[in-house]
């Protein structure tokens, strides 16, 4: 999250994610929501996605935020997706964690409630 963030960017994020149809169909095409395949979500925080390192070689974290501003808009994201019925687990706010997974494809979607940077691409 970031520093300009607030409640209802939070709660866009969360029904953003519900609804993007990122999962296969049949036919093997991204035509399927988290709520049509009955997914199930693991909410972790990690504000070192929200790194800024243009320009420089250490990472500033300047625009992430704090870490009380940042809880409580993980908590009303992770609220958000648990109103769908689907299962939510969540990983500890600011702990350190090792997290496995599988990721199925070369896929990364950036979702953001900021104008598109047409640097990011």
């Amino acid at each position: 999250m970031a520093d300009a963030d607030v409640e209802r960017d939070a709660e866009y994020l969360a029904d953003k994610i519900l609804k993007l149809r990122v999962f296969s169909d049949e036919a093997g095409k991204f035509n399927l929501s988290a709520i049509q395949v009955k997914a199930a979500f693991l909410v972790v925080s990690q504000f070192t996605l929200f790194a800024d390192a243009r320009g420089q070689n250490r990472p500033s974290f300047l625009h992430a935020a704090r870490p009380e501003q940042g809880m409580a808009l993980l908590d009303r994201f992770t609220a958000r997706l648990r109103q769908s019925g689907l299962p939510v687990q969540t990983g500890s706010f600011g702990a350190q964690m090792a997290v496995q997974l599988v990721n199925d494809g070369p896929v990364t979607i950036i979702l953001s409630t900021d104008p598109w940077d047409p640097r990011i691409g």
